[in-house]
């Protein structure tokens, strides 16, 4: 409570929005924002590496068998082919999404 009152007496909002983001949560975050604005994204760096990630890109195996996504060493790539099931994709990323997996089939909610 004093600290809301300081805030208050400071003339500064007293109240915090959102979460603080876990290096995975950082990581994850750089790797979906590139999926989804330039259709592809690197990790060779170390900064750039996670295991979280690396159990994304093994959720892709099937997308990529059907010529959705393009992973090599160190990049993943998206083709013309891949770009409407972007949303997807980038899904197999989300470590939280996986780890609260709702009860009803992941892939209605990108319809």
């Amino acid at each position: 409570m004093d600290d809301y009152l300081a805030r208050v007496a400071n003339d500064e909002v007293p109240i915090f929005r959102g979460h603080l983001l876990s290096d995975e949560d950082l990581v994850l975050r750089r790797h979906i924002l590139n999926v989804m604005c330039r259709f592809t994204t690197t990790w060779s760096g170390s900064e750039q590496q996670h295991p979280s990630l690396y159990k994304g890109l093994e959720r892709l195996g099937e997308m990529q068998d059907d010529g959705l996504v393009e992973i090599d060493a160190e990049v993943l790539t998206v083709p013309e082919a891949g770009r409407p099931f972007i949303r997807n994709i980038c899904m197999a990323l989300d470590a939280r999404l996986w780890r609260h997996q709702p009860e009803t089939q992941i892939f209605s909610q990108t319809i």
